[in-house]
């Protein structure tokens, strides 16, 4: 707790950066306004009806309609200023050009196209209605929460003992440390759970804030958190113990922590779900801590299941806390 009243600028990125990371995302992504889509349409004889035709539309205030020569058109849809290009033919028929890599692009072939059907008489037989979703619970917010509180608490561990462990390395206060009467075992342990103080204070700051601003349901149990935050923290811990248990640099740390939780941001459903993903990889990426993590804090956050049915993520990670513990003790380098 020393070390951590002398480095202050460790308080803003363990406390406040998870705070403004939520509300900037819950910001942009609250409440937010259907979807425009930018339109080129190249000019030719065709251009001045297909303008009319989707601007007679139902949905006309969604388009964004550019009337542009060929060459132009297609120049601001390479850099990204138009979702779409129409192309009418002589004939009556359109060509659209779209990129089927980009979302929004795909999105808005489909709905220029079924304008433009809709607009030359074309009758759906079946009647459809839509609802919009955005009761708490079934938002992007509530699903970002828990993932950025799975992030900081690994992003403490990680970086909070490997920066800490490689200073006093540097510092020769290892060397003494391994003279005095202390267990070793003692020593490596009270880092790795000093994690669990602060992580009382995240979870405390980061799900009041859910709460409080953003009205994010908690259907569980607090002392459910408490304990998947505890767990979180020490299997963390054990994992940013054994990441510097031989680092002799900051430079060199910092390299190694940044390859082991790399591929936890992209894969374990921070930001979007790890469903996306090829069907192949999922059991590696339900491997990973912070995946069990996140998905345990949701599945208690969201939808109040019990310890009990989280024994599997549970599982995972007491495995990687404890094996990282036990080979980091028996790797570390004190000098």
């Amino acid at each position: 707790m020393l070390e951590l009243k002398r480095e202050p600028e460790v308080i803003f990125w363990v406390f406040v950066f998870p705070l403004l990371l939520a509300f900037g995302l819950g910001i942009a992504f609250r409440n937010k306004p259907a979807n425009s889509t930018s339109i080129a349409v190249v000019a030719g004889p065709g251009a001045t009806n297909t303008l009319a035709m989707l601007q007679s539309s139902a949905s006309h205030s969604q388009f964004q309609v550019t009337v542009l020569d060929r060459d132009a058109a297609l120049h601001g849809f390479r850099f990204g200023k138009f979702d779409l290009v129409i192309e009418p033919r002589e004939d009556g028929s359109y060509t659209f050009d779209y990129d089927p890599a980009r979302p929004e692009s795909v999105l808005s072939r489909a709905e220029t196209d079924s304008a433009l059907q809709t607009a030359a008489g074309r009758k759906d037989p079946v009647v459809t209605t839509s609802q919009a979703s955005s009761e708490p619970g079934s938002r992007y917010i509530d699903f970002l929460i828990p993932g950025l509180l799975g992030m900081n608490l690994m992003n403490s561990g990680m970086w909070g003992i490997g920066f800490a462990l490689v200073e006093m390395r540097q510092r020769k206060l290892l060397k003494r440390f391994v003279a005095t009467p202390m267990r070793r075992t003692d020593f490596l342990f009270a880092l790795a759970s000093s994690r669990l103080v602060l992580m009382v204070i995240e979870v405390g700051l980061l799900l009041g804030f859910g709460v409080l601003v953003f009205h994010m349901p908690v259907a569980g149990s607090i002392l459910s958190v408490i304990f998947l935050g505890t767990l979180g923290a020490i299997s963390f811990g054990g994992i940013g113990l054994l990441t510097a248990s031989r680092a002799q640099k900051i430079e060199s740390v910092s390299g190694l922590i940044n390859l082991v939780m790399m591929p936890m941001w992209i894969f374990s459903g921070v930001f979007f779900s790890y469903e996306h993903f090829p069907a192949i990889s999922h059991p590696f990426i339900r491997a990973l801590p912070l995946t069990a993590l996140n998905d345990a804090l949701r599945a208690t956050i969201l939808e109040g299941a019990s310890l009990a049915s989280q024994s599997g993520r549970l599982l995972v990670l007491a495995l990687w806390g404890g094996i990282s513990f036990v080979l980091a003790l028996r790797w570390f380098r004190w000098t």
